[in-house]
């Protein structure tokens, strides 16, 4: 007989391989379709954000027919696995299937929801990028544009766990109280966390730089974070970003140098959003920044770039984000993405490590 623990630890790993399997069999044909309707820039990056001219970057990109989009292959495989499983668990005669469904209003609709309505967002964004259109330099939305979007689904998402789920406080492991640290009710200001938070995470998707670089991160990210959720008795919640992560791996196997496709908005902004309504679930918000330490390098290097630059005009970093520098400095791009991939996992494992013991 089975035990519970055991069965919860084969269907976990069994959701990140069946997401891996689905997510080779669709990329073929994704790949396919988004070179039929040639879903890439049509012009190289020479500017930021801001309008500034970016000499360096722009002489590191390419000119190349490589689409945007990839990350359709995750999202699209995690849905198609919980359906399947869904689908699974309704067949009557093994009853021990039932218990391979993983969708549950307790633990994965919010992040399931939160997934969809994020990648759906960054596709259209991806859509208007490659066709030139929008206000965005290259085309797609502008700024402040992503901006409002990525608030109103923070701000919907802080809503629905200060009213509805009725959640006060954040845990902050290995302070004042060792080792189990303490819960700091916030009251109402676990709203405009829940959006700070969301953003802060938005941002980090500047990782999306190089060939195999987000995957990799993103890949590390969610495998914490689902060894979180196992940990504290949530198997739905655990076997989702288990999902994610074998989307992660099918995505990974295209997105290596050269790749076949980028991830985009797509990807990006389903990623990044739900991270953040994990981390809230599993009341990790505090080690989050540790968990996904190459994403606050990656964000805080723009920062101390744009403030060097005001302050003592002049550049700290050949380029930003960081990643770019170092591709200014000679790096060869899997170099840089390998090295990248060594430091999330270290940042993963301390951040797993802290949220375990507290």
């Amino acid at each position: 007989m089975i035990s519970r623990f055991t069965f919860n630890v084969i269907r976990t790993l069994s959701a990140a391989a069946f997401a891996s399997i689905v997510g080779f069999l669709i990329t073929p044909a994704l790949l396919k379709a988004l070179h039929k309707f040639q879903f890439w820039k049509k012009e190289k990056r020479d500017k930021a954000i801001t309008g500034e001219k970016l000499e360096i970057v722009s002489l590191l990109e390419k000119e190349e027919k490589v689409p945007r989009g990839g990350g359709v292959v995750i999202w699209g495989s995690v849905l198609i696995t919980s359906l399947a499983y869904f689908l699974i668990s309704k067949i009557e005669m093994f009853w021990w299937l039932k218990l391979f469904n993983f969708i549950s209003r307790k633990e994965t609709w919010l992040p399931i929801f939160t997934l969809v309505a994020g990648a759906l967002i960054g596709l259209l964004d991806d859509f208007l990028t490659v066709s030139g259109k929008g206000k965005y330099v290259g085309g797609g939305m502008s700024f402040w544009r992503r901006f409002l979007v990525v608030s109103f689904i923070g701000l919907i998402g802080g809503w629905w766990f200060y009213f509805k789920l009725e959640w006060r406080t954040i845990h902050i492991p290995l302070i004042l109280n060792f080792p189990e640290g303490i819960d700091l009710n916030i009251g109402i200001l676990y709203i405009p966390l829940f959006i700070l938070v969301m953003l802060a995470s938005w941002a980090g998707g500047v990782v999306d730089g190089l060939d195999g670089l987000a995957g990799g991160v993103f890949g590390t990210i969610f495998g914490a974070l689902s060894i979180i959720a196992f940990a504290q008795g949530k198997p739905d919640l655990a076997a989702f970003c288990a999902a994610i992560l074998g989307g992660l791996f099918a995505f990974l196997w295209f997105n290596i140098p050269p790749a076949k496709f980028y991830m985009g908005e797509t990807g990006v902004l389903g990623l990044t959003s739900t991270m953040t309504v994990v981390a809230f679930l599993t009341d990790s918000v505090a080690v989050l920044p540790i968990i996904a330490g190459i994403l606050v390098i990656e964000v805080g290097s723009i920062i101390l770039q744009l403030i060097s630059k005001k302050i003592r005009k002049k550049k700290i970093w050949l380029a930003t984000p960081i990643h770019h520098h170092f591709q200014a400095k000679g790096w060869p791009h899997y170099q840089i993405t390998m090295r990248f991939w060594i430091l999330s996992l270290i940042f993963a494992f301390l951040g797993l490590i802290l949220r375990l013991l507290g």
